[in-house]
C-alpha cells in the first residue's frame, strides 16, 4: 500500500510540474517585455501593457511598433482590473507564482534595446546623412548639386552636355538661361496616355498565387481582412527585395491607392508603409507616380495619422530620387506640404521631408516654385534657430543656383545670417559649417550685390579663418568665395579695386591669378561639393 501511495504521489507531482510549465496566454504578456503582467493597464489606443513598461517608454520618449504595424498611444493610462484578475486566477489554477512587480532598470534595458533595433530598422530604409549628401556631390558643378547616395547609386550628370570638360561645367554667361533639365516627366507628356490607362494594361497577365492571396484580402469589405492583407504586404516587401518588383502590379497598386484614405489607422498606416517599401525599387518609382499616388500622399501629409505622415514623407522622398518624377511631384503640389512638414513633431517626418525637398529642388522649375511660395525667409529662420540647420542649408544651396533664389536670399539678408553663423559657435557639426560655406559660395556666382553684402558682413575675416582651419571642403569653398569677392574668374568687377583695402586689412595680399586654358581654367568654374 505504501508503494502504491508513493506511486500516486509521483503521478501527482508530475502533473503539478507539467501545469506549472504551462505557457500563459499571449494576452497576459506585456507586448514590450514579453513578461506576465503584474499591474496591467489599458492605454488610449486600446492595448494593454505593464504599467512600468508604459512609464519607461514615456520617460525615454519612445513609442514601440506593435506586431500589427501600429504605434500605441500612451497619453492616458487606466488600470485593467479585469485582465489583472484573470491573470491571478490563471496563476492559481496552474499553480504558477503570481507575477512580481518588474524592476525599473530591467525594463529600461529592454526598452533601450528596442530603441536601438528601431533605429537600425529605420536606417535600413532610405536614410542618408548630410555628410553622405556632401560626399555624393563632391566633384559636380554648382549648377546641380549632385544626388545623394541612395540605392540608385551615382547617377550621370544631366547638365554636362554643354561643357568642354568631363570634370566640370562652366557657369552660363547668362544667369537667366534655364537649366537644360526642362523636359516634362513622361506621365505629363501630351503624347502619353493617362496614368491609369498606362498602368491598367494587359489584363490577361497571369496573377501569382501570392498576389491573388493578397488581393483577396485587400479588396475585402471587412476592415480586419484589409488590415491583415496590408500587414502581410508590408512585411513581405520589407524583407524580400524581389517581391517589391513582383508585387508592384497595377492590381496591387490600385488596391493600395483605395486604402490610403481609410479612416482606420491600421489600414492607412500599413497602406502608406507598403507603398514606401515598393518605392525602394528604382523600376517602381515612375510606375507609382503614374498610378496617381502623389495627390494621395499629399493628402496624408496634410491631414493623415501621425505615423502615416512619417511614411508619406518617406514615400515622397523615395519617389523624388527618380529624375523623371521630380517635376511631376512639384507640379502636383507637394512642395508646400513638405515645407510645412519640416515643422512636424516627428523627427522622421522632418528628416524625410527635408531630403525630399533637397532632391526636388535639383530641378529648376521646383526651385522657382519654392521661391514663389516665399519659403526663403522661413528656411533662413530655421537655420538661424538651429532647426535642422544642416539639411535646410542644403535646400538653400539648391535655391541659390537660380537667379530667383539668389535674389530672394540676398533680399532676406542671407549673407549676413550665414556669416554670423560661421563667426559664432552655434553650428552643431562640421557638416553644417561646410553647408554654410557652400551656401555662401552658391550666392557668390555672378553677383556684384553679393560682394557688397559680404563686405558689410565682414565675411573676409571669417572665410580666411575657415580657409586656414576648416575641413578640406570648407577650406576649398572658402577659398573660392574669397576669389569670387576679388573678382577672380567671375567676369564681373575684374579689377576688384574696391576690395583691395578690405583684403589688406585682413592680412591678405592681392595677387593676380593667371590661369592658362585647360583643366585649371575649368577648375575655377567648378565646385567640389
Amino acid at each position: 500500500m505504501g508503494g502504491n501511495g508513493k506511486h500516486r504521489w509521483k503521478i501527482s507531482f508530475h502533473r503539478s510540474s507539467s501545469q506549472s510549465k504551462q505557457q500563459p496566454p499571449k494576452e497576459f504578456l506585456c507586448p514590450i517585455t514579453g513578461s506576465l503582467m503584474s499591474d496591467p493597464v489599458v492605454v488610449s489606443s486600446g492595448q494593454t501593457f505593464e504599467r512600468l513598461s508604459v512609464q519607461v517608454c514615456t520617460d525615454l520618449n519612445f513609442t514601440p511598433v506593435l506586431q500589427n504595424g501600429t504605434r500605441p498611444d500612451f497619453s492616458t493610462v487606466i488600470t485593467n482590473l479585469a485582465i489583472k484578475t484573470t491573470i491571478i486566477n490563471w496563476c492559481d489554477k496552474t499553480r504558477t507564482v503570481h507575477p512580481p512587480a518588474p524592476d525599473y532598470s530591467t525594463v529600461e534595458n529592454i526598452v533601450r534595446e528596442k530603441m536601438t533595433a528601431a533605429t537600425a530598422e529605420k536606417e535600413d530604409l532610405i536614410r542618408v546623412s548630410e555628410k553622405e549628401l556632401l560626399n555624393a556631390v563632391a566633384e559636380n558643378p554648382p549648377v546641380i548639386f549632385s544626388h545623394a547616395v541612395t540605392e540608385l547609386g551615382t547617377r550621370g550628370n544631366h547638365f554636362n552636355s554643354g561643357s568642354s570638360s568631363e570634370e566640370s561645367v562652366i557657369i552660363a554667361a547668362s544667369p537667366g538661361t534655364p537649366l537644360p533639365f526642362t523636359l516634362r516627366p513622361t506621365c505629363f507628356s501630351p503624347s502619353s496616355s493617362s496614368s491609369f490607362e498606362i498602368e491598367v494594361q494587359n489584363p490577361n497577365v497571369p496573377v501569382s498565387e501570392e498576389e491573388e492571396t493578397l488581393l483577396k484580402k485587400l479588396k475585402s469589405k471587412e476592415v480586419f481582412e484589409q488590415e491583415q492583407g496590408l500587414v502581410s504586404l508590408r512585411s513581405i516587401t520589407r524583407n524580400r527585395e524581389e517581391a517589391r518588383v513582383s508585387l508592384c502590379t497595377p492590381r496591387i497598386l490600385s488596391s493600395i491607392r483605395s486604402l490610403i484614405d481609410s479612416r482606420y489607422v491600421v489600414v492607412q498606416v500599413n497602406a502608406v508603409a507598403s507603398l514606401v517599401n515598393l518605392s525602394l525599387e528604382k523600376s517602381n518609382k515612375m510606375r507609382i507616380v503614374r498610378s496617381g499616388f502623389v495627390p494621395f500622399l499629399i493628402d496624408v501629409l496634410k491631414g493623415g495619422f501621425s505615423e502615416s505622415q512619417e511614411h508619406a514623407a518617406g514615400a515622397l522622398f523615395s519617389l523624388a530620387l527618380d529624375d523623371d518624377n521630380k517635376m511631376a511631384i512639384g507640379v502636383l503640389g507637394a512642395l508646400q506640404p513638405l515645407m510645412h512638414a519640416l515643422r512636424s513633431e516627428s523627427e522622421r517626418t522632418r528628416h524625410d521631408s527635408a531630403l525630399a525637398l533637397y532632391h526636388l529642388t535639383l530641378v529648376q522649375s521646383n526651385r522657382v516654385k519654392m521661391v514663389k511660395l516665399g519659403v526663403v525667409p522661413t528656411l533662413l529662420s530655421m537655420v538661424m534657430t538651429g532647426t535642422m540647420a544642416s539639411r535646410v542649408l542644403l535646400i538653400l544651396c539648391n535655391l541659390a543656383m537660380c537667379v530667383e533664389g539668389r535674389t530672394a536670399m540676398l533680399d532676406a539678408n542671407a549673407v549676413d545670417c550665414l556669416v554670423s553663423l560661421l563667426r559664432g559657435s552655434e553650428l552643431d557639426s562640421e557638416a553644417t559649417r561646410e553647408n554654410c560655406v557652400a551656401a555662401l559660395y552658391a550666392l557668390s556666382h555672378g553677383s556684384l550685390r553679393f560682394k557688397g553684402l559680404a563686405k558689410e558682413a565682414n565675411a573676409v575675416e571669417v572665410l580666411r579663418v575657415i580657409e586656414e582651419t576648416g575641413t578640406d571642403r570648407a577650406r576649398e569653398k572658402a577659398k573660392r568665395v574669397l576669389e569670387k569677392m576679388r573678382g577672380f574668374g567671375d567676369g564681373d568687377d575684374e579689377d576688384g579695386s574696391e576690395f583691395d583695402s578690405l583684403f589688406e586689412s585682413s592680412g591678405l595680399t592681392r595677387t593676380r591669378y593667371r590661369v592658362a586654358g585647360g583643366r585649371n581654367n575649368n577648375l575655377v568654374n567648378s565646385t567640389t561639393f
